[in-house]
């Protein structure tokens, strides 16, 4: 009898959950043991796929009773999986079905065949290909790459340079990661698809420290791959962790050797970036969509999606949730059916309350809110943005005030200090909420500061005095901060005030006369 072959993923989020221990286990018990990249079923980590069949998730305990067909962790075959089958995967097609550092298995399922393609199509056309496709950045601005490829294109200099944004800092997002863990060529291979169209030979890819696994797998996949993309060359460089280095200008600072600063534009990066040269700067998830682009034609891309959202977008779905995981989808999908049929709900079993769209700097959705169709403008239109594509549900239990001085907190702590809005205006934003939520019995987060102090003796606020001065606060980063980690501070500042205005103290007619 020959021996069982068991597919393990090496992503970081299951070897965080010990997949590690079951590979051994599966090995000792004399399985051929083969790691892969992630199926993105998060729930199920540590998932074991035997002969297309899942398991998980697993201990080191229950691989006796999966190898003897007794295991009750059995979910059928993956690819028919619901939360699987549902999907439209493109940016993820190979997600757990191979070795990420195999050269063969990327070959083997559609590898290179875009950028031969573009190669034969010379650069306008691919810069072409993919402006008619529709793809926007999906890095959270949703600027069409078109045209940014074709600004680079154009400019008078001889050197250009394409940048990989991999900074990915936003809480309850990891696909980017995913990509660089499990398809690290699909990166490379679009990177080398921007670097001739636009004409440059040299790329970088900025990853956080935090991502150690993902460096790893980046740097050997470089060194592997240099021979096929030449001359088109890729250096990974790591940053030091600064959530104002996922801007633009900040990350090219950082990877000049300098302070990552926030840079006034324009000039644009495209225009005058890295090192003072024409600079295509784009997102992981961005460059791994235009492989498929170009081996499928722009028509087919363009053909997925919803309203001037074309092509699909990889959600990651986190928080309070049953089935937390990464769902690929065309634009359009509604709010709804990724908390409650695709999320399956909170994890806890309570009611949702609220679900974060963005990241940390996103809005807070209420119920109501799930018509919303997953889209650029349809969020906007709601005040709120998409930003990377987390989403983070909450069960009833939040304290939504708590959440809002979070977003505070966090702007103060990572600000570059560039620019008085987002410097100044978040630390007086804490202290703004503090002051508000000690009215309501809840303990203030930190020690009382001077100007509190100053306040209690000179007489306080009311507590209307105090939201009007929250709200102007709010207005003033929104629209006058240099970039988006003071502009978006106070996307989930209102939302909480907006539709839980009982957490801030305020009855429920205070909301519908604001609104």
């Amino acid at each position: 009898m020959s021996a069982v072959t068991v597919r393990i993923s090496d992503d970081a989020l299951a070897l965080a959950c010990g997949a590690d221990a079951v590979a051994d286990a599966f090995a000792a018990a004399g399985c051929t043991v083969i790691r892969v990249s992630s199926w993105g079923m998060h729930w199920l980590e540590p998932l074991a796929e035997i002969d297309g069949h899942g398991f998980g998730p697993l201990t080191p305990g229950d691989v006796g009773a999966v190898l003897a067909g007794a295991s009750p962790l059995g979910i059928g075959r993956i690819a028919a999986h619901p939360f699987i089958a549902r999907q439209e995967r493109l940016t993820f097609a190979r997600a757990g079905k191979i070795r990420p550092l195999s050269l063969d298995d990327y070959a083997a399922t559609g590898g290179w065949i875009g950028l031969e393609r573009a190669r034969d199509l010379g650069a306008e056309a691919t810069i072409a290909e993919v402006t008619r496709s529709g793809l926007r950045g999906r890095g959270g601005a949703g600027f069409p790459a078109g045209i940014k490829w074709t600004t680079v294109a154009k400019a008078p200099s001889l050197r250009k340079y394409v940048v990989c944004n991999a900074d990915e800092g936003d809480s309850g997002t990891f696909a980017d990661r995913m990509v660089m863990e499990g398809d690290p060529y699909h990166l490379i291979e679009g990177m080398a698809i921007a670097g001739f169209a636009v004409g440059a030979q040299q790329g970088y890819v900025y990853i956080r420290s935090e991502y150690p696994h993902a460096i790893a797998k980046m740097r050997a996949a470089v060194e592997r791959a240099a021979p096929i993309i030449a001359p088109f060359r890729i250096e990974v460089r790591v940053g030091a962790g600064a959530y104002v280095c996922g801007e633009e200008t900040s990350l090219l600072n950082s990877l000049e050797g300098r302070r990552g600063e926030v840079r006034a534009k324009p000039p644009l990066p495209a225009l005058e970036g890295l090192f003072g040269q024409p600079t295509v700067v784009n997102n992981v998830l961005t460059l791994t969509a235009v492989p498929w682009i170009m081996a499928n034609g722009a028509a087919h891309y363009a053909s997925v999606g919803f309203g001037r959202s074309r092509g699909t977008m990889p959600i990651q779905i986190a928080g309070n949730v049953r089935h937390g995981g990464l769902f690929e989808v065309g634009f359009g999908i509604t709010l709804g059916e990724l908390v409650m049929d695709i999320g399956g709900g909170t994890a806890s079993g309570r009611p949702v309350r609220a679900v974060q769209v963005g990241g940390p700097l996103g809005a807070y959705h209420p119920p109501s809110d799930f018509h919303l169709p997953f889209d650029y403008e349809s969020f906007a239109a709601a005040d709120a943005l998409i930003g990377h594509a987390g989403i983070t549900v909450f069960d009833d239990t939040v304290d939504l005030s708590a959440q809002a001085r979070f977003a505070m907190q966090f702007c103060a702590v990572e600000s570059c200090g560039k620019c008085t809005p987002c410097r100044i205006g978040s630390t007086r934003g804490v202290e703004v909420l503090d002051r508000i939520r000690a009215r309501t019995g809840r303990v203030a987060d930190r020690v009382e500061t001077l100007p509190q102090m100053h306040n209690a003796k000179k007489g306080a606020r009311t507590l209307s005095e105090d939201i009007a001065l929250l709200t102007d606060l709010c207005e003033t980063m929104k629209f006058g901060s240099l970039c988006a980690l003071g502009g978006f501070t106070p996307y989930p500042v209102l939302s909480a005030l907006r539709w839980f205005p009982e957490d801030f103290g305020l009855p429920a007619r205070v909301q519908e006369a604001a609104e």
